[in-house]
């Protein structure tokens, strides 16, 4: 397993390019907007090398027998599940933020399944080379970007029948050794501080777009890949001096968009090529692990709330009974959701390539709840904090000696509180619920992982219905043979 020293070396020899305010980024490891980001994949080595979080952080490999870090790894009973989720609140309340490395987890473990199943149905050697795949991202310890989101142009209309066929990843083009893909994955989290990048299909397909149904892993600077990195907001407070204004300056996370110009993939790295019937399956799969993994947003949200703990506190306001009933609620919102995670991985399945699987309804489910909770939870936060989180003066200001110590002066509260803490908690309330974590913490609890109708949709078909029904039809002394529904 690498250090996060030897993560941070091997983002310095890959080739990436990427743009970002119109201008090419010279290196992502050095660049103050990606670094903090950089910093909290990092977390996710360090930890792994540290013995107090290693039950968590690590596990066996099935192929090798050989201790790897747990984001390389295949679930292989509900113990990994619930670690899994355990992982991802502890890394969520280290670093305030996102830690990206979850997404190709679940792409892998996702392809561990489905190529296993289209294997058996129609005779492809999918599995094998996948299963090679995994080996090689063990063994160098690589952290993969799991690339599902296509830009997807006109909604209403299916992949083939777009006015232009790069709105979604397609092939363009079949060789002897691979095939060439175009098109664009959005909205792709920690994309240029990985080493791979893994390609599924977005959406379920039909024959007619069957040059879409394609899965595949690239390594990241690959030839015809270019990364154009989003905004978020506050984003640029990372190129001025100081630290305080940025609230969490050491962690953060980002979004790109991936373009494929024509990139070539040899056949060795192709996992779905064309079984149209199975890109359903494959999206489904990945969703649902993804959607067990915002437990990320538990550990967040434990941040958040203890620091609204310290707010209260410095503003002499912590014994108000409606103070403290806030922070309650914020903790029984925070912990219903790590019941949700807990639950679909406490309920999970072996699946017939081994691999265990979330139970799908718990984890759509508490996606659900992440879609809302963390929204009122940032509201009460944000009650709690008071006005001054959104008007306070700069960190330039405090230090400035015509007008810091009149800073100091006003915006003192309880005794013995030095006036920077007091600026400091309430930055970090901002940058989580306002600043660039928000996107993390609030926009990705919204989107990511699929929009809340996509869980809703997923919730009303694995429901079972008709057994509830025939609970209480029974209960209520309704028999079959006598049971009619107008208009049914």
């Amino acid at each position: 397993m690498k250090t996060s020293q030897e993560y941070i070396e091997s983002l310095r020899r890959l080739n990436l390019v990427v743009y970002m305010f119109g201008k090419r980024v010279e290196s992502v490891v050095e660049d103050p907007i990606v670094r903090p980001s950089l910093n909290a994949v990092a977390m996710t080595y360090s930890l792994a090398k540290n013995p107090k979080y290693e039950d968590i952080m690590t596990a066996t490999s099935h192929l090798t027998g050989k201790k790897i870090n747990r984001f390389t790894h295949i679930h292989r009973s509900v113990d990994d599940l619930v670690k899994k989720s355990k992982m991802g609140r502890l890394l969520g309340s280290l670093t305030g933020c996102c830690f990206q490395r979850c997404v190709g987890m679940d792409a892998l473990n996702a392809l561990s399944m489905t190529t296993y199943d289209i294997d058996a149905k129609h005779g492809t050697r999918y599995n094998g080379r996948f299963l090679d795949y995994l080996r090689y991202v063990q063994e160098e310890d690589l952290v993969c970007d799991g690339a599902m989101t296509d830009p997807k142009g006109d909604r209403s209309l299916p992949p083939h029948r777009q006015q232009d066929p790069d709105l979604f990843l397609h092939v363009v083009e079949e060789r002897k050794d691979g095939i060439v893909v175009r098109g664009a994955k959005a909205h792709q989290t920690g994309a240029v501080n990985s080493h791979e990048v893994i390609v599924m299909p977005t959406i379920s397909m039909r024959e007619e777009d069957r040059d879409y149904a394609v899965a595949f892993a690239v390594p990241s600077d690959t030839r015809g890949i270019t990364y154009i990195m989003g905004r978020q907001s506050c984003d640029t407070r990372k190129l001025e001096p100081g630290r305080i204004d940025r609230g969490n300056s050491a962690f953060g996370g980002h979004e790109a968009l991936i373009v494929f110009d024509d990139v070539f993939v040899p056949w060795d790295r192709v996992f779905m090529y064309k079984e149209y019937d199975f890109s359903g399956q494959l999206v489904e799969q990945f969703a649902s692990y993804h959607r067990q993994s915002y437990a990320c947003k538990v550990g967040v949200g434990d941040v958040l709330i203890g620091a609204v703990q310290t707010a209260a506190e410095y503003n002499g306001a912590q014994k108000a009974s409606h103070v403290k009933d806030k922070i309650i609620e914020m903790n029984q919102l925070n912990e219903t959701l790590y019941c949700g995670c807990i639950a679909c991985a406490a309920e999970g399945r072996c699946e017939p390539s081994g691999t265990y699987y979330v139970d799908t309804l718990l984890a759509n489910v508490h996606k659900q709840n992440v879609t809302r909770f963390p929204y009122e939870i940032a509201r009460l936060a944000q009650d709690i904090a008071g006005g001054l989180m959104v008007t306070c003066p700069s960190e330039e200001d405090l230090k400035s000696p015509e007008v810091g110590d009149w800073v100091k002066k006003y915006f003192r509260a309880a005794n013995g509180v030095p006036t920077e803490h007091r600026i400091r908690i309430l930055r970090l309330i901002e940058n989580l619920t306002m600043g660039s974590a928000a996107v993390g913490y609030l926009t990705e609890s919204m989107h990511g992982a699929g929009s809340p109708q996509a869980q809703r949709i997923m919730i009303s078909r694995l429901v079972d219905m008709k057994e509830k029904q025939r609970i209480a039809k029974g209960l209520a002394g309704i028999t079959a043979e006598r049971d009619t529904v107008p208009g049914k």
